[in-house]
């Protein structure tokens, strides 16, 4: 039995209970013979009979017991690609690379993404793999002198010339073929005109140069023994140019009874081939502008950068700029990389990473981004991510990936477009024989024109290209509007949810205390309240004491030192600002002090049942008046608890406060059921009890401990304003603090999923239909027949359709 050598790289082995764990998981695996793995290089080696076991299930294995195995991914551009047969053939050639776990290769992107062990796996191996497939790749493992998106961009417009060159040769030919063929139905012509033999002098140049891409495909697929929209068009055309030639040259053959010039069909293959160019070349142009949100995004990146060296500037291309640098940015300039502000302040415009259009006020110590323009005032900053470590770099990696990944809805026309070419030669072959036996005199033309409609009319592109095409469009439409789809599975998933748990804080609040109401006693006036307190509470780490400094700070009030400073641990602070004696505290510091509050506890009785925190101020010893803190609201948060619940689905507010403050502040949101007093470590239980109960959940945070929950979740949602460990578990990135991006998400993914929908159906529906009216179907009911000429309309349309429909979400109003 032949056996197989299999080294792995795995993650999360800590100590030996690891290594034999995950020994045995192996071990238990069918065909395996031998396993030794190694805690210093975290790798495990296996022998194995590959008859009886496969990479794949070795990973899930592997993952099953707690562990990952290291695998890389890569993205392949594609050439030569032209229908969903192609993509199933690119796709089998792939996995059968030992090393390959998963291959998912996207009509619409025109690229292959592949899953694989780099033990196992020579980027080379991938590459020779689609050659052999008889497809071409725009580049090789070691081309890394242009970015991928410039070469596939330059890829596509050198085969747009050369359609566009083919086009306008086929029409040039096509058309006086077309006249001599019909044209003495209409008026007056030459006999020349007419002629078979003139008419195949014009013919040939379209049938063999301007349809050699044609059997170029149908030769690969024929080496390949596999079969693509080329075997059909191919046959189809050289069937009715065949038999031209034969009526032309060998008339007698081809005699029946009294037709003694029986007609030619070259018209019908000159045009097929220039209808079906003509469809591929708007196909492509539509296709071209689906990835136009990719585009705009690499446009935005700017050139240079204005580096300091010993404090003098110096223009320097992008690349060149280093992490550590300091780099000058002026007004109206662009700021070339993501860095820190180390001197100056400005405005800057960040709509076009966030979708947010209102400006935003940066100061020293602010983060800023690269592609992001400044607006007003010049500043210095110290460069903390360069090339693909921007974030602009970061979110066309993402848009790139989501839209060369397959929505699970795929999977039907896949398997469709797997079996539909042979299908449709052999529905072909029927025709032509029932017609030939069965059909009325002359039985061969009828049967050959019928056979070569059916061929032709058969359109696997329109299924291969209804799902990609509404992905590409739809996670370019959620870029521009700061809405990051993790994957296409991500972008479906989100239109089956029924929950959204939205985390309070950071998410539908600011995340940041602030002071929200000042009540002050008779004699006593607000802004000397506010002064006192906030110099009392000076210095202070706590989050409300903060918040209280900056309410002071924003209104322009001086500070003093205090002193005599005394922590009440649980109750609050004592000290001296100046010559008066402040004590700040809840109401148990109040009572051992000896403070009268008189009716200041009612008013923090409302004020507490509104969601705020009161903290009750005393000066000289008497009752001054109360702060109420709260962690405010988000803007829009209301309005978009309120759009998301009209969109059908169930919202709740998870957080750590208590009930009685999360149930107030649920209320103002319009949130009746409310998860509170939830440890951190016990969110992701929380989504499980909801899965629990047969709901499809969303879990929207921004911080460190939402993370597990938000793996947990069926989609995770991460607002952009948080924490990299969040985002990196989200399925959903949403890259600025606006909660409304969770509405236009959800929007979003049902307005791509509907547009698939309409895609997939029309798609089917047009085979259903068209495949029969082709082969003569309705001719005995209704004496119906199609003409070759305008299946190839049809087929021709019908991808430009899908293509032109998935293009109408760009313009989507959310």
């Amino acid at each position: 039995m032949e056996t197989q050598r299999l080294d792995l790289s795995i993650g999360g082995m800590h100590c030996a209970g690891c290594v034999g764990r995950v020994e045995k998981t192996l071990h238990d695996l069918p065909g395996v013979i031998e396993v030794q793995v190694n805690l210093a290089t975290e790798t495990a080696t296996l022998h194995y009979e590959p008859a009886n076991l496969s990479l794949p299930h070795v990973v899930k294995a592997v993952q099953d017991s707690g562990y990952q195995v290291r695998l890389e991914h890569t993205i392949i551009p594609i050439q030569g690609m032209h229908c969903a047969g192609c993509v199933g053939t690119i796709e089998r050639a792939l996995r059968r690379v030992s090393g390959v776990t998963e291959a998912q290769v996207n009509l619409a992107t025109e690229q292959a993404t592949v899953t694989y062990a780099a033990s196992q796996v020579e980027l080379r191996a991938l590459y020779q793999a689609i050659t052999q497939a008889g497809y071409q790749t725009l580049a090789t493992p070691a081309d890394d002198a242009l970015p991928l998106e410039q070469s596939l961009d330059q890829a596509k417009a050198r085969e747009l010339s050369a359609l566009q060159r083919r086009l306008w040769v086929s029409l040039g030919l096509s058309l006086p073929v077309v006249v001599g063929s019909m044209g003495s139905m209409l008026f007056a012509m030459p006999a020349w005109l007419a002629h078979p033999l003139f008419l195949f002098l014009l013919a040939t140049p379209v049938q063999f140069w301007v349809g050699w891409p044609f059997y170029q495909g149908l030769w690969s697929t024929l080496r390949h023994r596999t079969a693509d929209m080329n075997t059909l068009i191919a046959l189809g055309t050289s069937a009715a140019y065949g038999y031209s030639v034969g009526v032309t040259f060998l008339p007698g053959l081809f005699t029946v009874g009294h037709d003694l010039h029986p007609h030619v069909y070259y018209e019908t293959s000159v045009v097929i081939i220039t209808l079906i160019l003509l469809g591929r070349l708007l196909e492509a142009r539509a296709r071209g502008q689906t990835s136009t949100a990719i585009r705009a995004l690499m446009q935005l990146r700017p050139n240079t950068a204005r580096l300091l060296r010993n404090g003098i500037p110096e223009d320097v291309p992008v690349a060149a700029v280093q992490t550590g640098d300091l780099v000058l940015v002026r007004p109206g300039e662009q700021v070339p990389v993501d860095g820190r502000i180390v001197e100056g302040h400005s405005t800057l415009d960040e709509s076009m990473l966030t979708g947010e259009s209102l400006p935003v006020e940066k100061a020293t110590g602010a983060e800023v981004f690269g592609a992001t323009l400044n607006k007003t005032g010049s500043f210095t900053l110290l460069a903390t991510g360069v090339g693909s470590q921007t974030v602009l770099a970061q979110i066309i990696r993402l848009v790139h990936e989501a839209q060369g990944s397959k929505a699970p809805i795929q999977r039907l026309a896949d398997y469709v477009a797997s079996i539909f070419v042979p299908a449709v030669l052999g529905m072909a072959a029927l025709t032509f024989v029932l017609w030939a036996w069965f059909g009325p005199a002359p039985a061969f033309p009828f049967a050959l024109l019928n056979a070569v409609a059916v061929l032709i009319i058969a359109c696997p592109c329109a299924l291969g290209l209804a799902t990609p095409t509404a992905i590409m469009v739809g996670t370019g439409r959620g870029a521009a509007l700061g809405v990051l789809f993790k994957n296409a599975p991500s972008l479906e998933t989100a239109h089956t949810l029924q929950t959204i748990v939205l985390d309070k804080t950071g998410t539908l609040t600011q995340g940041k205390p602030m002071v929200t109401d000042i009540v002050t006693q008779a004699g006593f006036d607000e802004a000397e309240v506010l002064r006192l307190a906030a110099s009392a509470e000076r210095g202070s780490e706590h989050s409300l004491g903060e918040a209280i400094v900056e309410a002071a700070r924003a209104r322009g009030l001086v500070l003093e030192e205090s002193h005599d400073f005394e922590a009440l641990p649980g109750h609050g602070i004592r000290t001296t600002v100046g010559t008066s004696p402040v004590l700040v505290g809840n109401t148990l510091c109040m009572q051992e002090a000896g403070v009268g509050l008189g009716n200041l506890p009612q008013t923090a009785e409302r004020l507490a049942s509104a969601g705020k925190t009161p903290i009750y101020v005393a000066i000289h010893g008497r009752s001054a008046g109360l702060i109420a803190v709260a962690d405010t609201l988000k803007p829009h948060a209301k309005e978009t608890v309120a759009t998301l619940q009209a969109m059908g689905l169930e919202v709740l507010m998870l957080t750590g406060d208590h009930q009685r403050t999360a149930t107030a502040i649920g209320q103002r949101l319009g949130i009746t059921r409310v998860l509170a007093e939830v440890l951190p470590e016990a969110k992701a239980e929380h989504i499980r009890q909801l899965q629990a109960e047969g709901k499809r959940v969303a879990m929207v945070g921004d911080g460190f401990n939402d993370a597990p929950a938000l793996a947990q979740a069926d989609v995770g949602i991460a607002i952009g304003t948080g924490t990299d460990v969040a985002m990196q578990a989200a399925d959903i990135t949403l890259m600025s603090g606006d909660v409304r991006g969770i509405a236009t998400a959800m929007a979003l993914s049902r307005h791509t999923m509907r547009t698939i929908k309409i895609n997939l159906f029309w798609a089917f529906v047009y085979n259903i239909v068209g495949i029969p009216l082709a082969a003569g179907v309705f001719y005995p009911a209704f004496g119906v027949l199609l003409n070759p000429m305008l299946a190839a309309v049809a087929m021709a349309l019908s991808s430009v359709s899908v293509v032109t429909n998935s293009l109408r979400l760009r313009h989507m109003k959310i």
